[in-house]
């Protein structure tokens, strides 16, 4: 049957409905500004265009990834004006890499960009601009980054093994021999590591490669398949070698191959060794991580014997610091294994004033025995979704002084939202440059009751 109309016909306000732009096409392009993602901002005819690899002032022909409506998505094929700021890339692969999007940028520019990121979200959904901004605590450009997952594939076409990250905008892998943003011992390791996957004899079984590097260094092998003996062999000779630990991770979680001491990472400030197993979250960057629990720390000013919260404590990266420094700490976390470990690093460490608990954090947290009494202070340290349904209810457990480490801007504000409506005030905020190289955005605020 045909489809009934009603005769009217609807066109944008300007005329003529636009002309849909097909992939692959170019366009010569001013670029005015950049967005939060760290890609230029272009305009032509009615249409928003959102170009990788381009920066603010420069000319630009960019190729069209995507369209729809009146957004663009393209990537920037050749400069033709540059800006001051652009700098040469130091990784070859990175206008390929999905890891690094701005190493074209100073690191001035990067910085700016996640400040004014962060600045824009609390004023645009919160109107909030904090009483005093913090200057960004940042670390090393490069050679920053202690763990990384590489992608492993078979690649049946071409009949070898693809090792690398994956590209931009693209499940397709980017096979590299070097990491800038990867720490020295890694970096260091790469090349004799690439040689050895090749070598296997079964290379469909790999699924993925981790490395991390702490006190000591380790290699997690995800296969998804079993292990041939020799493949097993080879990888325990390259490690011993190395003197690196290797973890095996099949259907089962991640299993040490050899009998190894401890793995972790020190807090030197406060003479903490925290244990960590592959699978674990940590925070990949050594030096901004040191800096934010410092901050954290400096910020709550904890008096001895103070009773603090800390949620989403993980393995008790800021928990055991604060407990250090004096505090009665109630540490809380979702996943009952991190929580196992977090106690094992507290008597590692011989702390006997940090007590921690499973817990779910999207349900009330008032009746818990834990809660009892309540809290003068609080640390939140969410994942990328936030934490509303926490921040609806830290005014009920008496907390004066929140310190709130954000991965997500976007969240941040949303949830200072909250925050405000229940009498808190928006004391300091700063970015943690945890990732330059890339647009990624934390940052760390003080809400004062």
């Amino acid at each position: 049957m045909a489809r009934r109309t009603s005769g009217l016909r609807f066109q944008p306000s300007g005329g003529e409905k636009a002309q849909q732009l097909p992939v692959g096409k170019k366009q010569r392009l001013s670029i005015e500004r950049l967005a939060n993602d760290g890609r230029g901002i272009g305009f032509n005819a009615s249409r928003t265009w959102f170009i990788e690899g381009a920066l603010p002032g420069e000319q630009v022909e960019a190729r069209v990834l995507a369209a729809r409506r009146q957004i663009v998505e393209a990537r920037c094929e050749q400069v033709l004006q540059s800006s001051p700021s652009r700098r040469t890339e130091t990784c070859r692969h990175a206008r390929q890499c999905g890891g690094c999007n701005l190493q074209h940028a100073s690191a001035e520019d990067q910085l700016a960009l996640k400040q004014a990121a962060l600045a824009e979200h609390l004023q645009r959904t919160a109107g909030l601009e904090p009483q005093a901004w913090a200057p960004a605590l940042s670390g090393p450009e490069f050679g920053y980054r202690r763990r990384a997952r590489l992608a492993a594939r078979w690649d049946e076409r071409h009949g070898r093994l693809a090792v690398g990250f994956r590209a931009r905008s693209s499940q397709d892998i980017i096979a590299l021999e070097q990491c800038p943003v990867l720490v020295q011992p890694l970096q260091n390791l790469l090349p004799d590591l690439l040689g050895v996957l090749h070598s296997l004899e079964r290379p469909r079984t790999l699924g993925h490669i981790e490395l991390f590097s702490g006190a000591g260094e380790a290699l997690l092998v995800r296969h998804v398949g079993a292990l041939a003996v020799a493949d097993r062999e080879r990888l325990l000779a390259f490690t011993r070698q190395h003197r690196l630990q290797l973890w095996l991770q099949g259907e089962e979680g991640p299993q040490p191959a050899e009998d190894y001491g401890f793995l972790g990472y020190r807090l030197e400030p406060w003479a903490l060794e925290l244990a960590w197993r592959p699978g674990d979250f940590v925070q990949v960057n050594a030096s901004v991580n040191q800096a934010m629990v410092q901050q954290a720390l400096e910020w709550l000013a904890l008096r001895d014997g103070e009773r603090v919260l800390d949620l989403f404590c993980g393995l008790g990266n800021f928990a055991l610091p604060m407990a250090r420094s004096g505090a009665e700490v109630v540490a809380v976390e979702g996943v009952e294994a991190m929580v196992a470990r977090a106690r094992d690093n507290a008597r590692l460490n011989g702390l006997d004033n940090v007590h921690f608990f499973q817990a779910d954090l999207s349900k009330p947290l008032a009746d818990a025995p834990w809660a009892a009494g309540g809290f003068s202070a609080a640390l939140l340290d969410p994942p990328r979704d936030g934490a509303f349904e926490v921040v609806r209810q830290v005014a009920a457990l008496g907390v004066q002084r929140l310190v709130y480490v954000s991965c997500n801007p976007a969240t941040l504000a949303r949830d200072s939202v909250e925050l405000v409506s229940q009498g808190y005030r928006l004391k300091q905020a700063g970015v943690l440059d945890m990732f330059p190289q890339t647009a990624h955005v934390e940052a760390m605020a003080l809400f004062e009751r």
